[in-house]
């Protein structure tokens, strides 16, 4: 008897779930603000999640992509640049992609989702918020009153736009809400584009920043349905479908290092601007997270 025909052998004997061959999933999971470095935890950007990404299309046998998303937005760049690697990655390798937001998946969070050909939440999600914010703060009396003179030097009219120690002037309002447009508008076109036809209201409804639970958006077209990742794959590959989770690389040199510099309070360069830089950032985060009530 062959070799061949001595495995086919011994195969019969097998149950035939051991014999079989399992549809494989693998699962990505994009998590926190987007662009936004955290103390110990590295921003999510291109750069952070791009090899996972590569990876997980790269892996021999997958059915389709399944990835998880629990973010309130950020940076509008990084969103766009991570989303149209997903889509790149999916017409190359002819993989369909489903999205399964968690908590929250707003603002940018809800522009990574749109990567996918089918987005679904859990009822009690918060998806949407299809806008662009920018927030400062203005203090013009303060340096006055505590006596302390400040002196701003610059070449170019505009180059101290929106000081926080300058009355607010109009022009610079004007400005920064152009741009604010401009990257509304491209927002707006991206979700059409990946939507399309399952949008079920006006622009004028969809498009003003308002968020909504998981239920909502089901209604509204932002989402296909309201399931999970096990539930759905389940449902689409069968019982026997199994799971790959593809975390973005970190080194055990960051990891240590990273631990060791937020305990003792100093920098080794892990984070560019030190430890004050890194409670803003930290700051900033956690004022993303609490617009959505978490």
């Amino acid at each position: 008897m062959s070799q061949g025909g001595f495995l086919e052998t011994i195969k019969s004997y097998l149950p035939e779930r051991w014999t079989k061959s399992r549809p494989l999933v693998p699962v990505l999971r994009f998590t926190g603000p987007i662009g936004m470095s955290t103390p110990l935890k590295p921003s999510l950007t291109l750069s952070t999640v791009a090899l996972a990404i590569d990876k997980a299309f790269s892996m021999r046998g997958a059915k389709a992509i399944a990835i998880q998303i629990n973010s309130p937005g950020g940076s509008a760049v990084q969103s766009t640049l991570i989303y149209k690697r997903i889509r790149a990655l999916a017409e190359e390798k002819d993989l369909k992609v489903y999205v399964f937001a968690e908590d929250v998946c707003a603002s940018g969070g809800y522009m990574l989702a749109c990567a996918g050909d089918e987005i679904y939440a859990d009822t009690s999600s918060i998806v949407g918020s299809i806008g662009v914010i920018a927030a400062t703060f203005g203090f013009p009396g303060l340096l006055e009153k505590i006596g302390v003179e400040r002196r701003v030097y610059t070449a170019g009219a505009n180059k101290d736009t929106l000081d926080p120690f300058l009355p607010e002037k109009p022009a610079d309002v004007k400005r920064i809400k152009a741009i604010q447009q401009d990257v509304h508008a491209a927002f707006i076109e991206l979700v059409k584009t990946s939507r399309g036809d399952k949008l079920t209201k006006a622009d004028k409804e969809l498009f003003t920043g308002e968020f909504w639970s998981g239920k909502t958006a089901a209604e509204l077209g932002l989402v296909d349905g309201l399931s999970d990742l096990r539930s759905k794959m389940r449902e689409v590959f069968g019982e026997d479908v199994r799971f790959k989770l593809v975390a973005p690389a970190t080194s055990w040199f960051r990891r240590k290092q990273g631990v060791f510099a937020g305990a003792s309070g100093f920098d080794f360069g892990l984070w560019p601007d030190g430890l004050a830089a890194d409670v803003i950032s930290a700051v900033e985060a956690r004022s993303l997270w609490s617009r959505f009530g978490l």
